[in-house]
């Protein structure tokens, strides 16, 4: 059984887009999570590098081709909805059949394709829950 967090997800979030907006201007991700950490008082950087591997899609490669898949250690309540998302959509969404049917020609496999619209399901979703600033930008 899985020991319960000390943190607060609120932290977690917040950490996770910090490291995600400062990475630009740090040398590596890892100077980013230091620096991060260090700003929250988190006691360790790995602690943060945990947060944020768990929230990103993962590059792998099968040999042939790299690609990137959706962690499946991340939340699964939330993977499990982009999926429900996707099913629905292929089955009554005439916008995500015909994209579907257009990555079918170009040669993806149907596991690809599903991935390519789950991506593009989860960007929309990022951005529908997101929350928004209300200071104005300098």
């Amino acid at each position: 059984m899985a020991r319960p967090s000390l943190c607060p997800p609120e932290l977690r979030e917040r950490a996770v887009r910090m490291v995600a907006e400062i990475r630009p201007n740090c040398p590596t991700e890892w100077a980013a999570m230091k620096a991060v950490a260090a700003k929250l008082g988190i006691g360790s950087a790995e602690t943060v590098r945990t947060w944020v591997r768990r929230t990103c899609t993962i590059e792998y490669s099968s040999g042939r081709r790299r690609t990137r898949r959706l962690k499946y250690g991340g939340v699964r309540q939330a993977n499990a909805a982009l999926h429900r998302i996707v099913s629905t959509r292929l089955r009554h969404d005439p916008r995500t059949q015909a994209y579907y049917e257009r990555r079918t020609q170009e040669g993806k496999t149907r596991r690809e394709s599903i991935r390519c619209i789950k991506r593009y399901a989860a960007r929309e979703v990022f951005n529908l829950v997101r929350p928004v600033s209300r200071a104005p930008a300098l």
